[in-house]
């Protein structure tokens, strides 16, 4: 019995002192993702490159756009696959909004846009989202959405978007009109 709970012990302490290591290791460490403020639309100023994420199908909830400000030193890098977004270069700050607004409002229970300012870790404004807020009847609230941006190396912003779990599980495959079933 000794020796078992010692052999226990033994395999029990590298185990232990691995996750210790990992946990203070730098590689794991806790990040945030950068914080987002509220904006007014003449804030936006400048030229922007124009990122716009799904709107793929007629239901498509898991839709943004992204004003990503042109000649600083940050990149917006979308965490999903090249065919759920489009990149548009050189946009004025005006049209990047007018294209931004249209492109986010096409869904039938669309109700405003939420317009916010991405801040750098030091508090500078880097870029802006557009968001929809849908009507809070259709689906028990307007902000549909879990959009993160997390600063990486070489000023790349990596941006991981999508639905909140409450709406997700609820959500057809293939958006509307394609079979029935859930998850």
């Amino acid at each position: 019995m000794r020796t078992k709970r010692a052999v226990s012990m033994v395999m029990f302490l590298p185990f232990c002192l691995a996750v210790v290591h990992l946990l203070s290791s730098s590689t794991l460490a806790l990040e945030r993702p950068l914080k987002t403020e509220s904006a007014q639309a003449a804030e936006i100023k400048g030229i922007f490159t124009l990122i716009l994420y799904g709107g793929s199908y007629a239901d498509d909830l898991e839709t943004v756009a992204i004003l990503d400000t042109e000649g600083d030193q940050y990149t917006f890098d979308v965490f999903a696959p090249d065919f759920d977004y489009s990149v548009r270069k050189g946009k004025p700050a005006k049209e990047a909004l007018k294209e931004a607004e249209k492109f986010v409002s096409f869904h039938p229970a669309f109700w405003q846009t939420q317009l916010s300012k991405i801040l750098d870790n030091g508090g500078s404004v880097i870029g802006f989202e557009i968001r929809p807020l849908y009507l809070p009847i259709t689906y028990g609230r307007s902000d549909l959405l879990d959009i993160y941006y997390w600063s990486k190396e070489g000023g790349k912003i990596k941006v991981t978007i999508k639905l909140i779990p409450s709406v997700d599980k609820f959500k057809l495959p293939g958006g509307a009109g394609v079979g029935g079933g859930g998850h």
